[in-house]
């Protein structure tokens, strides 16, 4: 049965809706599990001063290079 345009656009805003929705919950669930990886690795047991200095190191250095230079 043929749905009319106005019916067809509802679904759609509805499906956006629930995608969106979705996308919010799986970034929320990555966000808690980057969390509890860090909180496995000790970082979390630092102080809050020290990790702000590790984020702005690794900021600065990049990821791949503070990766390269651990690996090293």
């Amino acid at each position: 049965m043929a749905r009319t345009i106005e019916q067809e656009r509802a679904a759609l805003a509805e499906d956006e809706r629930r995608l969106t929705d979705r996308r919010r919950q799986l970034e929320e669930r990555e966000r808690d599990e980057a969390i509890k990886a860090l909180d496995r690795a000790g970082l979390l047991k630092l102080d809050p001063r020290r990790i702000e200095s590790l984020g702005k190191r690794i900021k600065a250095l990049g990821v791949d290079e503070v990766e390269k230079r651990l690996a090293a």
